[in-house]
């Protein structure tokens, strides 16, 4: 009985070509075939990769159910939306239509209430209290600026600039005070530097007088009648002496060798002992090339068998081309300017102690010198010797900061003599250690 009951398909459809029955949640279809070469490609396919036809046409007859059911639903909800449209369009044209009608009748009622045409209307009302007010406030205003009592700001106003203006002249003349005391110290001060400058300006001169005694010497000499060639050599001479050594003024006289090159011959430890080196120092009152004074100082070295040579010009116009005074060359040869007219030693003084430096740590093989020490002493003696050597030049006829210059040229000398006096340290320890042992 229930099953009869249950909604199903009448029998008065089926078809001749089969029959289709619907019961409850069931389809039974019996004798029915379906022309659709797709669905029957889609069944074979299904079929050779191991999925039952049935199945196959199961699944096609759910899935088209459903593509039916919501075109149908999308169908009825285009149509309820249609409706919706129309009916809200119908309705905000008959509201908009109310508005209108309102905001008219409103505009009317405002116009005819606060026209601004009106003697009574609320702008005139108001403009007429804004007028009153503006007239009452400036009389105010007028009588407060006008009062002169504490009423009135500009009267606190006055005596305040008032006493800025006496503080602002107090703190000017205070500070007028303290600048002149300032000043009054200051030139005390300066008059006090002014004469320790005159101090060591004195004793800056003395010390260039003692410094030029062997200029003076090679100047009286020149006036007596000797040559460039006599001046370098008394010169190296007296130098040498300070120092243990002894100068040979070769002159005219041949070497070993039977050459005539180098003026002076200097025999390193040869005052107070067996020689330790020779250095020749060659004289030039002209100017050579630069070949030809390698050439000269090459045959110095080799007829007097020394181990460094010293080209002594008679002015910085007397430096050999292309090259510079003060600068080493080749390891054993540097040039030195004695100015003829203006003979001042302390330039051939320096590169004497440089250049027997240099001989005495190269000559000493068999000691175990600091070879990196002196290596960095003679560099910083070289480039210091050069640095003192223009300052000497820049103080030739120059009369004004002399005192500065000097100082700066003889703490310049000093850094020269104390670089080539630890290398003779040097030497002198290296020379020690040997015989101690």
């Amino acid at each position: 009985m229930e099953a009869s009951e249950r909604p199903q398909l009448s029998f008065s459809e089926d078809r001749a070509d089969g029959t289709v029955r619907a019961l409850d949640g069931r389809i039974v279809i019996e004798s029915l075939t379906v022309e659709d070469e797709r669905a029957a490609h889609l069944v074979r396919e299904r079929q050779q990769l191991g999925k039952p036809a049935t199945d196959t046409v199961r699944k096609a007859i759910e899935i088209g159910a459903r593509v039916l059911d919501s075109e149908e639903t999308a169908a009825n909800v285009d149509y309820v939306r249609r409706e919706v449209e129309a009916s809200i369009g119908e309705l905000e044209k008959r509201l908009n239509s109310t508005l209108d009608e309102g905001a008219e009748a409103l505009a009317k009622h405002l116009e005819t209430t606060f026209g601004i045409e009106r003697s009574d209307s609320v702008q005139a009302q108001i403009k007429q209290i804004i007028a009153n007010e503006t007239r009452e406030h400036r009389e105010q205003l007028l009588r407060t600026l006008t009062a002169e009592d504490g009423s009135n700001p500009l009267v606190a106003i006055q005596a305040r600039l008032g006493k800025a203006m006496l503080d602002a002249e107090e703190r000017h003349r205070r500070e007028v005070e303290r600048l002149r005391e300032h000043y009054a110290s200051e030139s005390r001060a300066m008059q006090q530097r002014v004469a320790e400058l005159n101090e060591k300006l004195a004793r800056v001169l003395e010390r260039q007088e003692a410094d030029q005694r062997v200029a003076e010497e090679a100047e009286r000499g020149t006036a007596k009648g000797r040559s460039f060639e006599e001046l370098v050599h008394a010169t190296v001479e007296e130098i040498a002496a300070g120092h243990g050594d002894a100068a040979h003024h070769t002159g005219d006289a041949s070497s070993e060798a039977g050459g005539k090159k180098g003026d002076t011959v200097v025999e390193i430890g040869g005052a107070v002992g067996t020689p330790l080196a020779t250095v020749v120092f060659e004289a030039k009152n002209k100017r050579l090339s630069r070949n030809d004074a390698w050439s000269e100082l090459n045959g110095c070295m080799a007829e007097r068998d020394a181990a460094y040579a010293v080209l002594v010009v008679a002015g910085e116009d007397k430096v050999p081309s292309g090259l510079d005074e003060l600068t080493e060359y080749q390891g054993n040869k540097i040039i030195a300017v004695l100015d003829r007219e203006e003979p001042d030693p302390l330039a051939l003084r320096l590169v004497y102690r440089y250049v027997r430096a240099r001989v005495l740590a190269a000559a000493a093989e068999t000691l175990e010198v600091d070879a990196a020490g002196v290596r960095d002493a003679a560099e910083e003696a070289e480039a210091t010797l050069k640095r003192a050597n223009r300052i000497r030049k820049s103080l030739t006829g120059v009369t004004k900061s002399a005192e500065s210059a000097r100082d700066e040229l003889d703490s310049m000398v000093a850094d020269v003599e104390r670089c080539l006096a630890r290398i003779e340290s040097l030497v002198a320890a290296a020379a020690q250690a040997e015989s101690a042992e």
